[in-house]
């Protein structure tokens, strides 16, 4: 046990659990014999954090979330599989996250500095980058891959295996059946791809022309000749030089097990689902 460790007297901490120099356990917490806090985590109270699980530093866990405990899967049987969160996280209050299953990663991740409002939900098998917010019940379905900076929505959903890629935005009430590309957009009440996360891109600080190119590279994707395969080509070939497009084109290329999301209006222009 680390150095100035304070645990309010009515938690319980199981013997064999890890605790790090200057972590907080406050009232009516339970951790498991399992269970690893970095440095300076900090348990508000009312919370459960079982499983095999490790909580990067800094991290603050606020009431009546539960974390690590077993999957909501019929196939799980009690396997050791893990839960990993990154330093310097924001979990409120009923946030749930579960461990992952034999027959996925046997390890859920979350990493840094993600705030995760109320009722969010990382189910089984999900691999969540860093700097993303999820806003009230926003929730994950198992396998589910989302990536560095991306926001999503209050009450969205996510069906299981979807990929969401690098500064995407997801509004709230959406329903994400099919992968969406870095920096794309969803929006409640607009079928398909909206367009790009222009405010994103803004916040991140990509200039006016690294923006027009990115709009340049979505036309040519998705309302452009011949088929999303022959598209994405002239895109890498075009915008060889700009690594922003070039991680749609990877995103793309690298195909996952459900479709990709298009924009309503692409129909029109012969879009298929897949880059094959």
């Amino acid at each position: 046990m680390g150095s100035s460790v304070r645990i309010h007297p009515t938690s319980i901490v199981e013997d064999g659990a890890v605790l790090g120099d200057g972590v907080e356990i406050g009232p009516f917490c339970t951790v498991g014999p399992n269970v690893e806090l970095a440095a300076g985590v900090r348990l508000v109270s009312h919370v459960v954090v079982g499983g095999h699980t490790r909580i990067g530093a800094g991290t603050e866990v606020y009431p009546f979330a539960s974390l690590g405990l077993p999957p909501q899967s019929v196939h799980y049987k009690g396997e050791p599989c893990r839960l990993v969160i990154g330093e310097g996280c924001i979990i409120r209050e009923h946030v749930t996250m579960n461990i992952g299953t034999a027959g996925g990663h046997m390890e859920t991740r979350v990493g840094a500095h993600g705030f995760f409002m109320v009722g969010s939900h990382v189910a089984h098998d999900c691999v969540i980058g860093e700097r993303v917010v999820f806003a009230n019940n926003a929730t994950l379905a198992g396998h589910v891959t989302v990536g560095d900076n991306v926001f999503i929505g209050g009450l969205a959903a996510v069906h299981q295996f979807t990929r969401i890629g690098d500064g995407a935005m997801i509004g709230g009430m959406c329903g994400v059946h099919f992968d969406v590309i870095p920096f794309g957009l969803m929006m409640e009440g607009h079928p398909g791809l909206r367009s790009l996360n222009y405010t994103g891109l803004k916040r991140r600080g990509l200039s006016l022309q690294q923006r027009r190119q990115l709009q340049d590279a979505y036309r040519e994707l998705f309302y452009g000749a011949g088929t999303l395969a022959q598209r994405t080509d002239r895109v890498a070939e075009r915008f060889e030089e700009d690594a922003n497009v070039m991680r749609i084109v990877a995103f793309v290329r690298s195909a996952g097990k459900r479709r990709l999301t298009v924009p309503a209006d692409a129909d029109d222009h012969g879009v298929e689902s897949h880059a094959d």
